[in-house]
């Protein structure tokens, strides 16, 4: 079954837009579970604009299902998911300035940095995935990192699916089938949505987690926040 991990960095967003407490970024973690969640991901950046590091301190008690850290491995962010131990750390090379993770991994060029990131967090048993895209040579290259996963950059699956789904589709049906004989798990994420989401999946079921956040914090301003995470189950449940 492919698990469903909400992004909360939205909530962050707009609490900070105001300042203050409003909307709690802890309750929404502790409802997104409640109303079905099968993980929370966050992604702290170095300028804090959203979730910030003393959101993940405070919401890594309360998580009861899984936890994934996403972000670009700097020292502080590895000293962040040290001391949280989250059931995941997703290694994004996104840049200081980028408004949202933009690309993949060269993990031919960043081999050696990323196998000694890897082997820091697996050293703490905790998993690693890389996102990456769908070039071969990008995941060949992931597997001598020693990476447990990688997470399939879906940007460009998102931005064709309306011009020509299948087309759009089958590099990632590529990527996916590379990442699985090589022993890979598979993640995936970035602009999935209710529009996209169950042809993926139909393509791809043996997806394990994809991590969802600007457009199921946005479905739920319609449709409310425990409906919108269900209709996003049963996106996966086919």
């Amino acid at each position: 079954m492919t698990k469903l991990s909400v992004n909360i960095n939205k909530i962050a967003t707009l609490r900070n837009a105001r300042g203050g407490n409003i909307p709690n970024v802890l309750n929404a973690a502790i409802n997104c579970q409640l109303f079905g969640a099968d993980g929370i991901t966050v992604h702290p950046r170095p300028d804090e604009r959203h979730i910030r590091y003393k959101d993940v301190l405070e919401i890594r008690p309360v998580i009861k299902t899984e936890f994934n850290i996403e972000g670009n491995p700097s020292d502080s962010f590895i000293d962040l998911v040290l001391s949280v131990k989250p059931d995941q750390v997703t290694l994004v090379p996104d840049r200081h300035d980028a408004i949202t993770s933009n690309a993949g991994w060269d993990t031919l060029r960043n081999r050696n940095f990323l196998t000694d990131v890897v082997l820091t967090f697996k050293k703490a048993g905790i998993r690693t995935s890389l996102f990456v895209d769908t070039q071969p040579v990008n995941i060949e290259n992931a597997v001598i990192t020693g990476t447990d996963r990688v997470e399939l950059y879906t940007e460009p699956y998102a931005t064709g699916f309306n011009t020509n789904a299948i087309e759009a589709i089958n590099p990632f049906i590529r990527a996916a089938e590379i990442a699985r004989s090589a022993g890979l798990g598979l993640n995936a994420g970035h602009d999935l949505n209710l529009d996209n989401l169950a042809y993926f999946h139909k393509y791809i079921p043996w997806v394990m987690e994809v991590s969802i956040g600007h457009a199921l914090i946005a479905d739920a301003l319609y449709l409310g926040l425990e409906n919108t995470i269900q209709i996003y189950k049963r996106q996966l449940a086919g």
